[in-house]
């Protein structure tokens, strides 16, 4: 879905979104029944081509519960289907599989008119029952799945290649077997299921671990613009004191302590990290430093879970920070972006066994 990388405010204005979806009464001009409901249309080879500035070939909203259930890092997620009433899948010409998006409906006005949201304040679109059991979708936006935050850099010729067409919008949905939905979601990349639980799970918030790698000559030799030589990403006593009184559910908060050996040999270098959930990973930023000068606040890393318990930590904009982030504010080499984390013992990161601090 398309938004930010940072996690937006739920819209305002359709009432907080999660809360809204899970309080609000089924809607009877999308349900009369009360029960899951599904639109959609099909157009055919003659419709497209007499209208070259449609993009949209297929188009799907369902009205009801979550048909994609991703697994989230965000607590509450799974359950809760994201808090949205709404899904909408679209396939466009030339596309192998549909787009998505969730998001909020709620009636909109006396004359009867469904007003949909999504997250960042956006609008999905209005809908309508035509009186004859089918709904009409207006004012679809063009850049719906475009990164609202990355629209204004795109060239207009990329620009007019990535949105919805120009005749895109005031589609006809008629109603159709909920079982059409689900087969046109199901062609949405599912989540794989070798990755397992998210990390909020998988990882206990009273309970330290230890991950790391360490790289032999022939892995370094083979990548030469890599400097981490051993890296190790660990909570222990202190990470879970500075969390011991905090009342922000798991995983919002986590500390967790990053160190990275390099190639210079002058010992492993430690830095820790505050987290909070993002979609499917963590987001953590590095602590505020004691020195003002140090602009470690900029400095992040990702957590996302692995296959085999394993997790991956990655910057892949900047590349990991050398960490020492005062006196070493230069990124390590183009290779130390992503790192594959196996779990460890717990003194291969300088911890000692539980029971000693519990």
């Amino acid at each position: 879905m398309a938004c930010t990388a940072f996690v937006c405010a739920l819209t305002a204005s359709l009432a907080g979104g999660a809360a809204f979806a899970q309080d609000a009464p089924r809607l009877s001009a999308l349900s009369p029944d009360g029960k899951d409901a599904c639109f959609g249309r099909v157009y055919d080879a003659a419709h497209m081509q007499s209208h070259p500035a449609q993009k949209v070939g297929r188009i799907f909203l369902l009205y009801g519960r979550d048909p994609v259930s991703r697994p989230n890092e965000e607590p509450g997620s799974e359950a809760s289907g994201a808090g949205y009433n709404a899904y909408l899948t679209t396939t466009v010409r030339g596309a192998k599989r549909p787009d998505w998006v969730g998001g909020w409906c709620a009636e909109g006005g006396e004359d009867g008119t469904i007003r949909c949201g999504m997250e960042c304040d956006r609008t999905l679109g209005r809908l309508k029952a035509d009186g004859k059991g089918s709904i009409i979708l207006s004012q679809l936006p063009r850049d719906l799945y475009l990164d609202a935050a990355a629209t204004e850099q795109l060239s207009k010729a990329e620009y007019e290649r990535q949105a919805l067409g120009t005749d895109d919008d005031n589609f006809r949905l008629d109603p159709q077997p909920l079982e059409m939905c689900k087969a046109e979601f199901a062609q949405i990349d599912q989540p794989d299921q070798a990755l397992g639980e998210p990390l909020r799970k998988r990882l206990k918030p009273n309970e330290p671990f230890c991950f790391g790698t360490d790289y032999d000559a022939a892995h370094l030799d083979q990548h030469p613009d890599q400097q981490v030589t051993s890296i190790r990403l660990s909570r222990g006593p202190i990470e879970i004191a500075a969390n011991a009184h905090g009342k922000q559910e798991w995983p919002e908060g986590a500390a967790v302590s990053v160190s990275v050996t390099t190639r210079e040999g002058d010992g492993a270098v430690q830095q820790r990290y505050s987290c909070s959930p993002e979609g499917d990973q963590w987001r953590c930023t590095s602590k505020a430093s004691a020195d003002a000068g140090c602009s470690m606040l900029t400095r992040e890393v990702f957590l996302r879970r692995g296959a085999e318990d394993t997790i991956t930590l990655a910057n892949p904009s900047d590349g990991l920070p050398s960490l020492d982030l005062c006196s070493k504010l230069d990124m390590t080499g183009s290779d130390d972006k992503v790192f594959k984390l196996s779990p460890m013992a717990l003194s291969e990161c300088g911890l000692a066994k539980p029971e000693k601090y519990e």
